[in-house]
């Protein structure tokens, strides 16, 4: 009987899901974490690899070796990890093209380091200048497992060439710009340990640090030549790795090197085995954990760091020690942007431009200050300070925009203030040359001394302009307004000295002023004489004091009073003749009904 095909295909399908989960749930094995872009100029990580590393939860601690292409690399991982080439990294034509980048070996080493529980980590890089990569990719595989590793093991077969001189630039840039740091402050993050390891036979009488640093001295340079220089300065800038450097030799493990994944310890060269045994010790002893910001990371605070790094140098063609800085220092500036957007705040606006410039150079040195102290590298953080500057430039751009809407908004309000109070003085009742200067006075105290900011100089050239009108327009109509309200006041007093008080001295004067103003004025003064003339001066002197004073504003209190004298005048006619008799102090009009009942004489 037949099994159909539906159930066939299903249970296939099983199969292959359960082959695949057991293989990711293995972790006994090497896995890619980083892998080259299509066209092997940039690297892109590989979520298998990280899954690998993410599930470590102690402080980690990375091993990478790092050298040419074929030079025995992934075989000195297995020795170190104790791994035969069938359970361990891939070694020479068994490694396919999916092995290309960077590999960890799944399950780490845990050892015990001051203290703390570590788990170690070895990674194996893709070796330089092998067929069909560029340059670019070599660098970036470098650079990447330079800042990734703890201990960098530079795996160099037979003896050291000026070209793998050259490949430690970046490492030196990077200790030249985190080396510097003051002990006990928060780094970027520690560069590896650089451990140079020499596979040679022989050495002709020299330890391998004496062909070290007869690889490391400089070339004679007698012309000149800038390449020379280059190389020189390269090898000047090694010295200050100092005890971050060691070396260390490693014979031939076998002379059939084909043949080496099927031999066994006793069948390799015993020096081999009895250097390879302390090369463990060696990376053993200076393990330490990966530092970054002051902090150990565990897996996943690792594999975050990775794909900063890696990002950092994806951006540019040639990775440079300048982007990862620029990585570390991004939260540094926006912390330091953040202290000085905080200082601008608590200043109150408006203010004067002068002010506002201190306060922006306060709050500025303050951050400079702040990020001196926290920013990582020394050449190449220069651009992290012009990014600084740039960001808080442009924090000042919006606060001197806001400086200048509140105080034109300020100016405009007392402008109009100001405006306000000039079309009221024009429109006295009782016209006052000294309540009108007085206010005008007031007005451009007032102004002077609450207008701040980038817009006070403008708007004072409109108030001097607007206020220079209002006074020349007052002073123009004054002497007519005040002509016109004597020669009404002189009537009004006419009719109230007759029929009201019946006060004949004051009905009097009121007559002789209403004729002096209308009459003899102009008979034989002109509009222009008479304003200059010494009486009408007097005249408006004693109508100053009478109208306005620091003490009486009769403009303002004018109707009340009126009002009060006009009571008092009814109360005396309604009930002070009867409580106080007839008889006035003052020369009244003779009383017309005592006249009629007089005997008429023949």
């Amino acid at each position: 009987m037949e099994i159909p095909r539906r159930t066939f295909v299903f249970f296939f399908s099983l199969c292959l899901l359960s082959s695949t989960s057991l293989s990711i749930d293995n972790f006994h094995q090497a896995f890619p974490i980083v892998e080259p872009a299509p066209g092997h100029t940039k690297l892109q990580l590989s979520r298998e690899g990280l899954e690998a590393i993410s599930r470590i939860t102690t402080p980690i601690s990375a091993v990478a070796v790092i050298g040419p292409y074929r030079s025995g690399k992934s075989f000195l991982l297995n020795q170190l990890l104790s791994l035969s080439c069938y359970e361990g990294f891939g070694v020479g034509h068994m490694r396919d093209t999916k092995t290309k980048g960077i590999w960890v070996w799944g399950t780490p080493l845990e050892l015990e380091i001051d203290g703390v529980k570590t788990s170690v980590i070895y990674l194996d890089t893709e070796g330089f200048e092998s067929v069909g990569k560029s340059n670019v990719y070599d660098d970036r595989i470098f650079a990447l497992a330079t800042v990734m590793s703890s201990v960098l093991i530079y795996n160099l077969p037979e003896t050291i060439r000026e070209a793998d001189i050259s490949r430690l630039s970046f490492a030196v840039e990077l200790a030249e710009e985190f080396y510097g740091r003051v002990k006990g402050e928060d780094v970027a993050f520690e560069p590896s340990k650089l451990l140079w390891l020499i596979q040679r036979d022989f050495l002709q009488g020299k330890s391998v640090k004496q062909m070290v640093d007869e690889a490391l001295r400089h070339v004679p340079n007698e012309d000149g030549n800038k390449n020379i220089d280059q190389v020189n300065q390269i090898r000047d800038s090694l010295a200050i790795m100092g005890d971050n450097s060691t070396a260390f030799s490693l014979p031939q493990p076998h002379l059939m090197r084909t043949k080496l994944c099927d031999l066994k310890d006793e069948d390799l060269d015993s020096t081999y085995v009895a250097r390879r045994d302390q090369l463990k010790k060696l990376v053993a002893s200076i393990i330490r954990p990966k530092i970054v910001q002051g902090k150990t990371l565990n897996g996943k605070e690792f594999i975050s760091f990775l794909e900063q790094i890696l990002d950092a140098l994806n951006k540019g063609e040639i990775p440079s020690t300048g982007s990862l800085v620029e990585v570390f220092n991004k939260d540094i500036v926006e912390r330091c942007v953040k202290l000085y957007n905080e200082k601008m705040v608590r200043v109150r606006l408006p203010m004067s431009e002068e002010s506002l410039q201190s306060a922006h150079e306060m709050a500025h040195n303050e951050a400079i200050k702040a990020f001196d102290a926290q920013h990582f590298g020394r050449q190449h953080a220069k651009k992290s300070v012009d990014q600084l500057d740039e960001q808080m430039q442009e924090v000042y751009k919006n606060f001197v925009l806001a400086n200048e809407y509140q105080s034109s908004k300020l100016c405009e309000a007392l402008y109009t203030s100001c405006e306000d109070d000039m079309d009221h003085l024009q429109a006295l009742r009782l016209p006052s040359m000294a309540k009108f200067n007085a206010g005008f006075v007031y007005c451009n105290k007032t102004f002077e001394q609450q207008c701040v900011g980038p817009s006070k100089q403008n708007y004072e050239q409109r108030l001097t302009k607007m206020m220079g009108k209002s006074r020349s327009l007052f002073i123009k109509e004054y002497n007519n307004r005040l002509f016109n309200w004597l020669v009404g006041f002189s009537l009004v007093m006419v009719v109230v000295g007759r029929f009201i008080i019946k006060f004949i001295l004051l009905e009097m004067a009121a007559w002789i002023l209403f004729i002096f103003l209308e009459t003899y004025t102009r008979m034989f003064w002109t509009a222009e004489a008479l304003y200059y003339n010494p009486v009408w001066h007097f005249i408006v002197g004693t109508w100053e004091n009478v109208v306005y004073s620091p003490v009486l504003d009769l403009d303002r209190w004018a109707i009340p009073i009126v009002c009060i004298i006009a009571l008092c005048v009814l109360y005396w006619r309604c009930y002070g003749k009867r409580k106080h008799g007839a008889r006035w102090l003052l020369p009244l009009y003779n009383n017309q009904k005592n006249g009629r009942n007089r005997e008429r004489s023949e």
